[in-house]
């Protein structure tokens, strides 16, 4: 047994012992709960708590002028899924033409470690080709969608665990762009609207893929389920076509629902949620609005409900969603719905007021174009259209120019503290992701990481500047147009195609009435073949010029360019050889008629393809609807070879109103495929 003094003496020593490694301990406890505070990695497209937001610390205050130092870059497919990253793994999707794929790539050093193929090209040669939504990193488990609107899960090497097609096994309405909803993880759940009756959202056991719940009716739209937890329930947001819809997370049972909208309207911007306060935002203006929300109590007692607070034409947000920071809203507010490549959009990047929808401050003017020239931009720190996330009290800007730029997140000025173009030479609408420093961003065709934190902690001396990353060049053809459509993807009405058509045929009239005239204005005999030769080349030419003045003097948009193609197949069916004359191999009229045949069509399908590259480039939505009418317009051409072997004017004339016919047909049919596809009113 111990004496009194062995005893306190004892406890001394415990004493000292617990002042000693407590703190130790704490320090311990502390450097893990921060270690894995800022390794949280950047496991959804919109961050670890779905808000665009990252817990880093130690990221650099400012840039030098040629932008942070370059860890990488990656040349990739047609696409906009942004990256996830986890245990130094990054993924997206992307496609080629020969198809679509999920890409695990070194985080560190770009390099790639495994791609997983899971389906043909998306639209390769339409307006926005390639994959829509980003990849989900779960509990060592890769969850993504496809633009069809399939899900599936590869483990974390790669190798394919379940796919289901949803969109078709519940017969879901789909979406008119293509379905980009990523999946959302939780609880064991992968939760996607998907717009079916029955089945407006969906809940899958994210073990096999079977549906656990599905619930409601409504189309969806392009934003992702959001979970949230309100007076303690937890509840499935669904930013849906026309609803704005709350669901039990472990049942699906429909809380509450709010009544937005009737027919087709866009929502692809995520809600911002900061309990009880759920904040949403639309594109065309539609401004943003800020609900309160309630849930049921603990005894299950009382219902859910969704009230107003405040609605403000400010922050209509399209393709890039805003973030919260300490109380104030950063995002793009759109006042153009697409941008172009040569034709940034139009908007103001602002700061508003959670709580109340006041404008703090505003950078640019929403109804000036930008010009798209880099060095002006910079030196007036316009924003533009700008995908955002935050971070150590810093806002990381990706425009749709492709300039990165960093920012404070600053309720009283905007602040600019470095900019840098990384990306140039397509739209950039894909939102940042940042994991431990580094910041991963891509556009259409390139990704680029790039080290942001504090320049004394990046221990790699292997990257380069932005200033050696080769960025694509803009070519600006709309001058060519004189007015060009206000949004990318607005087909013609059917006022316009009226417009065109009969424009195309005062062009091939007064082609016809120059050919007819060719003998007298040379004072020679000019022969049937050099009068068809006339008549092409003026119907070719002035279907390339004509249409911007008469654009300009309407103030429309006058499209004469099919009517150039037109001319060149009817030039190239005249020349061809439908049937093999009875002439020997050897005769030199079979070569020539050859030859002559040959070049027409090649000829014809050069300026097919000079058409679609521009078409794409200003991203009209003709690009290719006119190249499908030549299939109606060959029949009624092919009849005009007769009247060529006929003489006296009266065949000349024949002629001429049968390639008007051919006209009307191929317009015609170009006409009926838009309106199957877009369903057109007049204006």
């Amino acid at each position: 047994m111990l004496s009194t003094s062995e005893d306190n003496g004892e406890m001394s020593c415990c004493r000292e012992t617990f002042r000693v490694w407590i703190p130790i301990l704490c320090l311990f406890l502390g450097f893990s709960a921060f270690a894995e505070g800022t390794r949280q990695g950047w496991p959804h497209i919109r961050g670890p708590h779905y808000d665009g937001r990252s817990a880093e610390t130690g990221l650099a205050d400012q840039w030098p002028t040629q932008g942070p130092p370059v860890l990488w870059t990656k040349e990739l497919g047609q696409g906009y899924s942004g990256f996830v990253i986890a245990d130094d793994r990054a993924y997206t999707q992307y496609q080629t033409l020969t198809g679509q794929f999920v890409l695990c790539l070194d985080a560190e050093t770009g390099e790639t470690i495994w791609r997983y193929r899971y389906d043909w090209a998306f639209q390769p040669t339409g307006l926005y080709p390639g994959p829509r939504s980003t990849p989900t990193i779960a509990d060592d488990h890769v969850f993504f969608t496809t633009p069809s609107g399939a899900v599936s899960c590869l483990s974390i090497e790669g190798k394919l665990v379940w796919s289901r097609d949803l969109t078709a096994e519940l017969s879901g309405k789909g979406t008119e762009f293509g379905y980009a909803c990523s999946p959302t993880v939780i609880d064991g759940k992968v939760i996607l609207p998907i717009g079916a009756v029955g089945g407006s959202m969906v809940a899958l056991d994210q073990n096999d893929g079977t549906i656990v719940w599905k619930s409601g009716d409504e189309p969806a739209s392009y934003t992702p389920a959001l979970p949230i937890t309100i007076d303690g329930q937890s509840q499935v947001i669904g930013y849906l076509e026309n609803d704005l819809v709350g669901y039990d997370l472990k049942t699906g049972e429909r809380l509450w629902s709010e009544h937005l909208s009737n027919g087709y309207d866009e929502h692809s911007a995520w809600p911002i949620y900061d309990e009880p306060y759920l904040w949403t935002s639309a594109p065309f203006q539609a401004g943003s609005q800020l609900w309160k929300l309630s849930g049921r109590s603990a005894e299950g007692s009382g219902d859910a409900d969704c009230n107003t607070v405040w609605q403000s034409p400010l922050m209509s947000n399209d393709v890039s969603s805003s973030v919260l920071v300490d109380g104030y809203l950063y995002g793009f507010d759109v006042a153009e719905a697409q941008s172009k490549a040569h034709r940034p959009t139009r908007g103001c990047f602002r700061c508003l007021d959670f709580l109340t929808g006041k404008q703090q401050w505003a950078n640019g003017i929403a109804k000036t174009r930008r010009k798209t020239d880099f060095e002006s931009n910079r030196n007036a720190e316009v924003v533009g259209h700008a995908s955002v996330i935050e971070a150590d009290g810093k806002l990381f800007l990706l425009n749709d120019l492709g300039d990165l730029i960093l920012a404070e997140a600053n309720p009283v000025q905007y602040i600019e503290r470095g900019r840098v173009r990384v990306l140039g030479g397509e739209i950039s609408w894909t939102a940042p992701a940042l994991d431990q420093g580094r910041l991963f961003v891509r556009n259409h065709g390139r990704a680029v990481c790039l080290f942001v934190g504090e320049p004394n902690t990046q221990t790699s001396t292997n990257w380069t500047t932005a200033a050696e990353i080769p960025q694509g060049e803009v070519r600006d053809y709309s001058l060519l147009l004189g007015v060009e459509p206000e949004y990318a993807m607005d087909p013609p009405t059917y006022r316009w195609l009226w417009n065109w058509y009969v424009g195309g045929v005062a062009i091939l009239c007064v082609a016809g009435l120059i050919a007819a005239v060719t003998p007298v204005l040379f004072r020679q005999r000019a022969t049937a073949d050099q009068c068809r030769v006339v008549f092409v080349a003026v119907a070719v030419l002035l279907g390339i010029v004509a249409g911007t003045p008469a654009s300009i003097a309407t103030g429309d948009f006058v499209f004469t360019w099919p009517v150039a193609l037109f001319a060149l197949f009817a030039i190239a069916i005249q020349r061809s050889e439908l049937r093999r004359p009875l002439r020997s191999p050897l005769d030199g009229t079979r070569k020539q008629t050859n030859l002559i045949s040959r070049s027409s069509f090649a000829v014809f399908l050069i300026a097919c393809v000079i058409y679609f590259v521009a078409c794409r480039q200003m991203s009209l939505v003709t690009q290719w609807f006119f190249l499908w009418g030549f299939w109606a317009a060959a029949p009624a051409l092919v009849v005009t070879r007769y009247w060529q072997s006929r003489t006296g004017w009266h065949s000349r004339v024949i002629e001429w109103v049968m390639i008007q016919i051919a006209f009307g047909l191929f317009f015609g049919s170009t006409a009926a495929l838009l309106d199957y596809r877009y369903d057109l009113v007049w204006s």
